[in-house]
């Protein structure tokens, strides 16, 4: 599938199709606009919200090892599952849902390639009526925290040639124009970037209909701008869901051996006390 390194990770809206009904596959939407679900979905997929679901609701992190199981096993999902994520803007949360249940270990999660954009313009079906899906058990292990990169380490390696950043923002956020995207609350205090990240923005990797680019093309796009293979990557946005996306295709699609998603990202790096942040656009 486009000379992907993890093709398998990855399905198309057929075979979506196909596997509606297939009692080993678990179908799973994951919005921005957490009303879309309710507005119509593929049959047979159950809704998980990013604001109350895949989250630490009172300390700022992701979902919780007790969490994770919780709502694994109330969707019906075992650890045998094949989960199948979609979601609107081009997989924006269905990327981070997917990042979090890798940092959990879940062995088969997949992406419907071109999202909930694709699914509707094909004018396959929906559904307005609720999933009942049979409690599942799940037990899931310690979080693998090696996909993930911490405060620390960004300050450590940001500076490093063994390292590169992407600041996966849109340039205007990159260049400290705008705080976040209009319409959306978690913000900071000091617009800019972090030292010598370089700015690729996530819509950069989908093509006009939501789904990836060929391998070929994301490479040349990551390699055009000094990120190759080599170095350890480190993604980054606003809150982490955006460089989920971009984290998803330098480590499955192109098959980067060390690639980290900052969550913590510009929420947490625009709000520090004497933290060193860049202005301007990429030179």
């Amino acid at each position: 599938m486009k000379g992907y390194a993890h093709p398998e990770t990855l399905v198309d809206t057929p075979w979506l199709a196909a596997h509606l009904d297939d009692p080993k596959v678990r179908v799973v939407e994951v919005d921005v606009d957490t009303k879309a679900f309710e507005e119509g979905h593929a049959p047979g997929a159950v809704g998980w919200n990013w604001q109350t679901q895949l989250c630490d609701t009172v300390t700022r992190d992701i979902i919780p090892r007790a969490g994770v199981e919780r709502l694994l096993a109330e969707s019906g999902i075992a650890n045998d599952t094949t989960i199948v994520l979609y979601g609107d803007n081009n997989n924006w949360f269905a990327c981070w849902a997917f990042w979090q249940l890798k940092v959990y270990g879940h062995r088969d999660v997949r992406l419907l390639d071109g999202g909930r954009k694709k699914w509707l313009a094909e004018g396959r079906p929906l559904t307005t009526a609720p999933t009942a899906a049979a409690p599942a058990r799940y037990r899931a292990p310690e979080p693998d925290s090696s996909l993930r990169a911490f405060l620390h380490e960004v300050r450590a390696h940001h500076a490093s040639d063994a390292w590169a950043l992407v600041d996966v923002r849109s340039p205007d956020e990159y260049s400290g124009k705008l705080l976040s995207p209009p319409g959306l609350a978690e913000t900071c205090q000091r617009g800019g970037h972090i030292p010598r990240a370089r700015s690729i923005p996530w819509g950069k990797n989908c093509a006009d209909d939501g789904t990836f680019k060929s391998a070929a093309d994301l490479r040349a796009l990551y390699e055009g701008a000094g990120v190759t293979r080599d170095k350890g990557v480190i993604a980054y946005c606003r809150i982490g869901e955006r460089s989920s996306l971009s984290w998803y295709a330098l480590k499955y699609l192109l098959g980067y051996p060390t690639v980290q998603n900052y969550d913590g990202s510009w929420t947490e790096w625009g709000n520090l006390v004497s933290a060193p942040v860049a202005r301007g656009e990429q030179p």
